[in-house]
């Protein structure tokens, strides 16, 4: 907790990080302490930030061609050596077992409990893989002037499981899941022009419009994550999300599985900018 000089209010570690004043590396270790342990949508604006999945070695190459055949949903940012729980990329000395705010454990396709740390789970078999997320060109939309629902509303980003099928590799296959983020009609191509920039962080939307079309029965009834209003005059608009991964690890029923739970990410040392074409 610290003081707003202007104001002589409170300000909590997640307004400090939302309001660009802690760099990631600050932030990341009020994680690490559990001072921040909330969804980090709208952190340190203006980097990236990206999603987790550890998996035992014997699924790392699968997984690997999995990422390279549904590059969309799975853009790849940084790849450990077996057994490292620290990065060297995109946030060096990052410890993968504590900065992030809320981790899930997978075994055997069943998610068996969620954790703020998970270093007494870690292994020397395991190999991480840290995937762009869309969080990362939230930023690059507020910028230009178009709303971001749930940051406005406080909450996680809606996520749904479509009737995609995501490209097989080896043992793994599975449904795509997308993030929805409302957008006036009249914005819609501002919205695509300024994601079709960020490839490495999905990109471009994957649908816009009737839900339905990928699977989506109910948009108020979000997979993941929390819904949000689409008011008139707007139209949903769907990305592709670094939680496919976790559909598909349930669908494979792996043997042990770490990622993220959604919307908690890993926050990087990375400027968007550093992502753009």
């Amino acid at each position: 907790m610290a003081i707003n000089m202007e104001t002589g209010k409170s300000i909590t570690a997640q307004e400090l990080s939302e309001q660009g004043i802690l760099k990631p590396k600050e932030v990341r270790q009020l994680i690490s302490e559990e001072k921040i342990t909330c969804p980090t949508s709208g952190m340190c604006p203006g980097y990236a930030q990206a999603n987790l999945v550890v998996l035992p070695k014997e699924y790392a190459y699968d997984f690997l061609l999995f990422t390279q055949r549904n590059p969309k949903s799975c853009p790849v940012l940084e790849v450990t050596e077996e057994g490292d729980r620290f990065l060297r990329k995109i946030a060096p000395g990052a410890d993968i077992a504590s900065e992030i705010p809320k981790y899930r454990i997978y075994e055997n396709g069943v998610m068996t409990g969620e954790y703020t740390n998970v270093e007494r789970f870690w292994r020397g078999d395991l190999v991480s893989f840290l995937i762009g997320c869309s969080f990362s060109f939230e930023s690059e939309l507020i910028d230009a002037g178009i709303e971001v629902r749930h940051i406005t509303e406080g909450c996680n980003v809606p996520m749904y499981i479509t009737n995609i099928e995501c490209e097989p590799a080896g043992v793994f296959s599975g449904k795509m899941v997308v993030s929805m983020r409302p957008v006036p009609y009249h914005q819609l191509v501002k919205a695509v022009t300024v994601t079709e920039q960020m490839p490495r962080v999905h990109g471009t939307p994957i649908h816009i419009g009737d839900p339905s079309v990928i699977g989506i029965k109910d948009i108020a009834k979000p997979d993941f994550g929390d819904a949000v209003p689409v008011n008139p005059g707007e139209v949903p608009v769907f990305w592709c999300c670094g939680v496919t991964p976790q559909s598909v690890v349930m669908n494979v029923k792996s043997s042990f599985c770490i990622t993220h739970a959604p919307g908690h990410m890993l926050i990087t040392d990375v400027k968007n900018t550093e992502l753009k074409n």
